[in-house]
């Protein structure tokens, strides 16, 4: 195993720049040249990417910028102690030590669990101390090396509690505290190598000020050991320091519960500690739900608002039905490109009646051939197949939302009765959430312990089954299907003005939020009615074609707004709008979210100006799309893709000269260049 630190992967008492950016960016190049990854803006991006997600700051001056890439060749550590210090997010103020974590997209769990141990002891005052009192390269990294070969034993603060190698991760908090309360936590991370090992020692320590017992299940990188059941049999309450879902949630259900972002774990341990201590003496504390029984909340649902429920519930169920629609929809296009627009009518009999072995003789003259046309009918019936799970899949994850695994039964019939109705998404709507409240309902009723156990598995799926199902047959399809038949019927004789507003519509919705809640809906309302699209009513298409190209604007413009006029950006910006290039190309709307966090007044109305002439545009010339996201890279799904590109490039030049403009002359008071890029950066 090579060195993952050398002498010259640091740099002591030096300036790497004004922002945590520039610092990424100089260490990225530095692991770079010395061979340990080959591609300098690849690796930037990724740990740009971590850092936006959550900051890498943590108390005591700091800072742990870090990710996998593909830009990786060997897992690697690159350290800076930065003179002057430069802000990464900490509560306390900026940082002085820095190390920069790489490691390769398919690290062995060997070298992650390396990478976590620096982590951990980064939280040891005595470890930065000797950091900070380094006189040279080869110190550092003797102290570093040091760390990564310390045994468990002699960790401090309870280490060894958290120990992914341990098979009882709570031996080392004293035997008195066993008597008193007992805490267990859950830390995790998105990356799984820094923040997940910190968190967990963090809260060990504090728990260990306090004579509290407090086990910890780390699920990072490397390895996880899931607390035993006992243990948490045991345990009075439990903290999730967690930014990604819990692993088998279920463990800790009924358990009072403690949730919050991993990094408060690093900043405020002893805080969470009090928390969970004050809610295992608290009847009324927010408690862990049950996977299989619904109707326990925990403290995200608990406080949840009825419009909180339904949105929730709504974006769950487009989320897992995008996959089927993503593949069925590039299937049915592929289908086309190779055997014409009018497989549609010999696809059927082709598949059953014909092989590789045994091409058809008939096929459509605008297919590519007699393989083509077997093939394109393949194809097309493969994704017709899958998008034909579209509506029972929207409905099932929408009672998912709801009422957990005991939804998902109810909730997949209610869609397939919704699409037998003619109903459609609309159907699969009302029938979700049909399924969901009766199913969630059902699961809070008091019943017998003998019960208990087939309420998930018969009587909660039975039951809601037929109310959810019984409603939507006797008395809501019917009415539901005129409405989507009139909707659909309207949306296919929109022309002219009617279409064109359309575009407008959508346009703005998609760029006044970037991702959030009004983008979604308008990107949930295309997705959903994709399914109803054909080659004799391509207005579906078109409005899902509207929707992705103006949510490439944005990005997009500002991509191109840093390389028209630089000096209104600061420097993380300008390093933000490379990568939104390729972001924007790839319908990734979030990618103008920095510069709109950064100047919303004049970012924001400028994208939605863009946005907002490209719907148009596409609405107007009828452009298509049977592909639900993935930009310019699914060209092939897309009809008249010229015009596509043209409408996306209309949108972004306008959003670039409208943001330039706003900047230049929409000012309170006039601002020196250098001072302007200081303060935005």
């Amino acid at each position: 195993m090579s060195a993952m630190i050398t002498p010259e992967l640091v740099v002591l008492d030096k300036s790497l720049g004004n922002d945590r950016a520039g610092v990424i960016r100089r260490l990225a190049e530095l692991v770079v040249a010395q061979g340990r990854a080959d591609q300098v803006e690849g690796l930037f991006a990724d740990a740009l990417a971590r850092e936006e997600k959550t900051a890498t700051g943590i108390p005591g001056g700091i800072a742990i910028p870090h990710c996998r890439s593909t830009a990786v060749l060997e897992p690697t550590l690159a350290m800076a102690r930065l003179e002057p210090k430069v802000d990464f997010g900490a509560k306390d103020g900026p940082a002085d030590l820095v190390f920069f974590i790489a490691a390769p997209e398919g690290a062995d769990q060997q070298h992650l669990k390396l990478l976590s141990k620096l982590a951990r002891s980064l939280i040891k005052k005595d470890f930065t101390a000797a950091l900070r009192a380094a006189s040279s390269e080869q110190e550092i990294v003797a102290l570093v090396e040091e760390a990564l070969d310390a045994g468990p034993g002699k960790k401090e603060g309870g280490a060894t509690s958290v120990n992914p190698e341990s098979a009882d991760p709570g031996t080392t908090t004293p035997p008195v505290a066993a008597r008193t309360k007992r805490l267990i936590a859950v830390t995790a991370c998105p990356t799984g190598i820094a923040h997940t090992y910190m968190a967990a020692d963090s809260l060990v320590a504090a728990a260990k000020e306090r004579g509290i017992d407090l086990q910890v299940e780390t699920q990072g990188s490397s390895a996880s050991t899931p607390l035993d059941p006992s243990v948490i049999a045991a345990a009075d309450a439990v903290i999730f320091a967690v930014d990604v879902d819990v692993r088998d949630k279920h463990r800790f259900a009924g358990k009072p519960v403690i949730n919050a972002p991993v990094k408060r774990g690093i900043d405020e341990p002893g805080v969470m500690v009090e928390e969970a201590l004050a809610a295992a003496d608290n009847p009324n504390a927010r408690r862990v739900a049950d996977s299989s029984t619904p109707g326990t909340h925990d403290d995200e649902s608990g406080s949840e608002s009825i419009g909180g429920q339904l949105k929730r519930a709504l974006l769950t169920g487009v989320s897992y039905m995008i996959p089927f629609v993503a593949g069925g929809g590039l299937l049915i296009a592929l289908g086309f490109l190779l055997g014409g627009y009018d497989i549609t009518g010999f696809a059927d009999d082709m598949v059953v009646n014909n092989s590789l072995w045994n091409l058809p003789t008939e096929f459509p003259e605008t297919a590519s051939g007699a393989l083509g046309a077997y093939l394109g009918a393949v194809l097309f019936k493969i994704g017709a197949l899958s998008m034909g799970f579209l509506v029972p899949a929207l409905a099932g994850y929408i009672a998912y939302a709801l009422a957990d695994r005991p939804g998902i039964a109810p909730g997949f019939v209610a869609g397939a009765v919704a699409g037998f109705m003619g109903a459609g998404f609309l159907g699969a709507i009302v029938g979700g959430l049909l399924a969901g409240y009766v199913a969630m309902k059902i699961g809070k009723l008091s019943v017998p312990r003998w019960l208990r156990g087939l309420m998930p598995v018969v009587i909660i799926p039975l039951v809601a089954s037929i109310v959810a199902s019984g409603l939507m047959i006797l008395i809501l399809g019917g009415p539901i299907a005129g409405l989507t038949v009139a909707l659909n019927d309207w949306l296919s004789g929109l022309t002219g003005a009617g279409a064109l507003l359309l575009g407008v519509i959508l346009g703005l919705m998609m760029a006044i939020d970037l991702g959030g809640p009004i983008n979604k809906v308008a990107y949930a309302f295309a997705v959903a009615g994709l399914g109803a699209g054909t080659v004799a009513n391509q207005a579906p298409w078109q409005i899902m074609a509207a929707v992705m190209a103006a949510g490439m604007v944005p990005p997009l413009a500002m991509a191109l707004a840093t390389v028209i006029d630089r000096r209104r950006f600061s420097l993380a910006e300008r390093e933000n709008g490379k990568a939104a290039w390729l972001l924007g190309s790839a319908f990734i709307s979030e990618g103008a979210i920095p510069f709109a966090a950064a100047d919303p007044l004049r970012v924001i109305p400028a994208g939605m100006l863009g946005s907002a002439v490209t719907g148009a545009i596409i609405m107007g010339t009828g452009v298509t799309s049977q592909a639900p996201h993935g930009g310019i890279f699914v060209f092939f799904a897309i009809g008249n893709v010229v015009m596509f590109v043209v409408a996306i490039l209309v949108g972004m030049v306008i959003s670039a000269l409208a943001v330039v403009a706003l900047k230049r002359f929409a000012v309170r008071k006039p601002v020196p260049a250098a001072a302007s890029e200081s303060v935005a950066a």
